[in-house]
């Protein structure tokens, strides 16, 4: 019994929990901390919990032109859509200071 309920355990950490950062995310941890989640300078985001889809539209952006920094567009501009797809995903799910809801939350006074 105690099996099943540590793998049903296990099933549930998020898939953040165990996965290895992304081999470009070192680039990122020299401004953003390591996991994304202590920048620094208050002034830099942070990237651990954010949405991956905000990260990958961002980090595109940067890529593209559509954004402007500087130093973001130098760091983004060699990055491929799959590069950006995987840092997107590793920095949403690192823990962090911020809370993003599920999108499939309820939300407004009747879900308290």
């Amino acid at each position: 019994m105690k099996r099943i309920t540590c793998i049903a355990l296990l099933a549930l950490l998020p898939l953040g929990a165990f996965a290895q950062a992304p081999e470009k995310a070192a680039a990122c941890a020299a401004c953003h901390g390591e996991g994304g989640a202590k920048p620094i300078l208050p002034e830099y985001p942070v990237l651990a919990g954010q949405y991956a889809n905000y990260l990958e539209h961002s980090l595109r952006g940067y890529r593209d032109g559509e954004r402007k920094n500087a130093i973001m567009a130098a760091q983004a501009g060699a990055l491929s859509d799959a590069d950006i797809r995987e840092l997107s995903r590793y920095f949403a799910a690192q823990p962090g200071p911020l809370y993003t809801p599920s999108v499939h939350a309820a939300s407004g006074p009747s879900a308290e």
